[in-house]
């Protein structure tokens, strides 16, 4: 696959990631991943394995994750030295990620933010919830558009990187993703597949210190034409009903 790349140099690259792709999955030993790609074509070819720099080897330089149906900037380090500092920028809270999302609803209001603990769900190991004594998520939002009663264009500022973070906040206010298979609710997610064909989330801006160049380098993602279809799709509803 043809991964776009955003931004590259000697330490970093950041990609552009598409959807349906996983970022890398132990228990799929025969899926395709980022990870595979990422070995192959980033990766300085200098690194031996040594116990200093296996999780650089193993993770092919990813330091962090996006799901598989989110599309947009993920970063991997071209080398141990960069994959080190990167972790540790990650850890903490020195790396700012915007994401944009398209919800069920008319968020109001406008902007806010969310302060509500995740962990797994009892006896679902796959899914996570808002549970009392989970660990700290907070996300910041703030609404790009009102499509309509029914929809709201949001952007979002995930603090925290909790698994499944932005979709379970969004889920926990009242307005789940569009075309979330996995937090949506039942009776909206059979029809959101029939005109949106994924997780309408996607990371769309990322700012991280470099760990090379002493300064914070932004690396933006455009939309892709997929959802740009989907918001098409909308607008055509929207001027249909009225």
């Amino acid at each position: 696959m043809d991964i776009p790349i955003l931004y590259e140099d000697e330490s970093v690259a950041v990609i552009d990631k598409p959807s349906g792709v996983v970022v890398w999955d132990e228990a799929r030993k025969n899926a395709w991943t980022i990870r595979d790609w990422a070995k192959e074509k980033v990766i300085s070819r200098k690194s031996s394995v040594t116990s200093e720099n296996e999780d650089f080897n193993s993770r092919a330089g990813i330091v962090h994750r996006l799901d598989k149906e989110t599309s947009g900037c993920l970063i991997i380090a071209k080398n141990p030295e960069s994959f080190e500092k990167l972790k540790f920028a990650f850890k903490n809270r020195l790396v700012s990620k915007i994401y944009i999302a398209l919800v069920h609803g008319k968020v109001l209001p406008d902007k806010g933010e969310v302060r509500a603990p995740l962990g797994r769900m009892p006896g679902k190991k796959w899914k996570f919830s808002v549970i009392p004594g989970g660990k700290e998520a907070i996300t910041k939002y703030k609404v790009l558009k009102h499509l309509s009663e029914k929809f709201s264009l949001v952007e979002l500022n995930p603090v925290t990187g909790r698994t499944h973070q932005i979709r379970i906040h969004l889920k926990y206010l009242g307005f789940s993703v569009v075309g979330d298979y996995l937090y949506g609710l039942k009776n909206q997610k059979k029809e959101d597949r029939s005109w949106c064909p994924r997780v309408f989330l996607h990371a769309s801006k990322i700012t991280f210190p470099h760990p090379a160049l002493n300064r914070n380098v932004t690396v933006e993602s455009k939309v892709p034409s997929q959802l740009q279809t989907v918001l098409e799709t909308i607008a055509l509803r929207k001027l249909r009903y009225k």
